[in-house]
């Protein structure tokens, strides 16, 4: 199956083709950093790290930008109440969000401009859409007025007049129309600013991703991404404004991923009872759970967070570290050290027809717009049927067998390297403790098994219950106890 991807602005899923063969540009929104992260900063940026990993791997060279908005509405006032400057706290925020980038395996970001960065080229674009008439200065403002875009409307499918009932309008005297939106913004005593021929100012929101975007990817390139709540009024003004600077077409394909909710309401920083911060997440769970949680739908579909959910899902990843664990003991190998292909290829290796079919499943459906809930569920698939393979062997098993197992779970490391799963697992030191702990959990096995010989049933159980509750679980097998730390449910 060829890649075809869902485009907001047809509203349909088409055949994938690039503006320059074998290259790929795409741009997605990023942050307003004016306050630390939380889950629902995260949901772009692994779903569309996840989309460039498959890209790469059909052999895409792909080149993804993420800006960062360090001057705005918000970090002006946040910074007033906080006593410090727009700078020193676009900075703070930003290595928080950095860090939490990190922590998640989103590794694909290849430019990272600041607003702050670019105002020479945000001043240039607006002089250019003055000088064409789409834009206009009043009182040390710049405007787009929208009344001479004809195609404003086109990305959110509605036209303008429905538009501007619908959307909360800045008001100001110094507008031609209601719906125009600001370029440039004349700033006040004390907030930052920049020389312009409209006098000292800073840009509006829209025109810096514009500008970015134009000066990394060029006037037309292949992907623009982000939540579906900026559609309108960001991506749509963001387009308008591209379009008439340039008169060629901005972005082939819009995609805009599902926003995460809470108990139905969405994550925002202005409804704070829906707010958690990955700071406090990622001191409780694993990012791979995180990570999952936000691949395990379609990106086009809401992910609703919970800390159930979260806590069934941090379960589940149990099923890989068994199997992890089973695979060192029957090779020596690591899972996580196993080279697995990069690129898409069509030849089969010497996996399992089972274990054949569910890749085939799981490339069938990154290939649907980049379903990885499809594509979750195959996952799990190949490895219940690896751990049931593993049961039945030993270190001693034929070689044809261990071949194939091998095999299988090679293609497991192919497939979750595409969803940014299990890159580095926690050495066993670190995940279980330093070596008295290795020593004092092989004691109470031993011990256990002592009572159990013995016939001490309730003592053994009790054991086996006070670890559990600890977070560590005892699984009893033919070639004895192994034991493991899972999160707490």
């Amino acid at each position: 199956m060829a890649l075809r991807v869902y485009n907001t602005l047809t509203r349909t899923k088409e055949p994938f083709q690039t503006v320059a063969p074998g290259k790929v540009g795409m741009y997605v929104c990023g942050p307003t950093v004016y306050s630390n992260s939380h889950i629902g900063h995260m949901v772009g940026p692994v779903i569309f790290d996840t989309v460039k990993r498959y890209l790469a791997y059909l052999g895409y060279k792909v080149s993804w930008v993420v800006n960062i908005t360090d001057v705005d509405d918000k970090l002006i006032v946040q910074a007033q109440k906080d006593g410090t400057t727009v700078k020193d706290l676009a900075e703070r925020v930003t290595a928080d969000y950095l860090d939490c980038l990190k922590a998640l395996n989103v590794t694909g970001i290849d430019h990272m401009p600041r607003a702050t960065e670019h105002i020479g080229d945000i001043i240039a674009i607006n002089q250019g859409l003055i000088d064409k008439g789409f834009a206009y200065a009043s009182g040390g403002d710049v405007y787009f007025d929208v009344s001479k875009a004809d195609s404003y409307g086109k990305l959110s499918h509605r036209d303008p007049e429905e538009l501007q009932a619908g959307a909360r309008i800045e008001p100001s005297s110094l507008k031609r129309n209601p719906g125009d939106f600001a370029l440039w913004k004349a700033s006040k005593p004390g907030e930052p600013s920049w020389e312009s021929p409209w006098g000292p100012g800073r840009p509006g929101w829209h025109i810096e991703c514009s500008a970015m975007s134009l000066k990394i990817l060029g006037q037309h390139f292949d992907i623009h991404g982000g939540g579906l709540d900026l559609v309108f009024p960001h991506h749509e003004n963001e387009l308008v404004q591209s379009e008439s600077f340039t008169g060629v077409p901005f972005a082939s394909y819009w995609m805009h991923n599902g926003l995460l909710t809470r108990e139905g309401r969405k994550i925002s920083k202005s409804d704070p009872d829906t707010i958690v911060l990955m700071a406090d997440l990622l001191g409780e769970y694993e990012p791979d759970a995180i990570r999952l949680l936000l691949l395990s739908s379609h990106y086009r579909r809401p992910i609703d967070y919970g800390p159930t959910r979260l806590a069934e899902i941090a379960r589940s990843l149990q099923t890989f570290h068994h199997a992890f664990d089973r695979f060192e003991e029957l090779t020596g190998e690591r899972f996580d050290a196993l080279e697995a292909p990069t690129r898409r290829h069509d030849r089969e290796g010497d996996e399992s027809a089972e274990v054949k079919e569910h890749r085939r499943g799981f490339l069938d459906a990154m290939d649907d717009d980049f379903n990885t809930g499809g594509a979750v569920g195959e996952l799990f698939e190949i490895v219940r049927i690896l751990n049931r393979t593993a049961a039945g062997l030993t270190p001693d098993s034929p070689s044809h067998e261990l071949i194939e197992y091998r095999a299988g779970m090679t293609a497991l490391k192919e497939l979750s390297n595409l969803l940014g799963l299990f890159g580095k697992l926690p050495d066993k030191k670190q995940a279980g403790g330093d070596a008295l702990t290795g020593d004092l959990m092989s004691l109470l096995i031993e011990l256990r098994a002592r009572l159990r010989k013995e016939k001490h049933y309730a003592l053994a159980d009790e054991i086996r219950n006070r670890l559990t509750g600890l977070g560590v679980v005892l699984e009893d097998g033919p070639e004895g106890t192994r034991w493991r730390v899972e999160p707490k449910r």
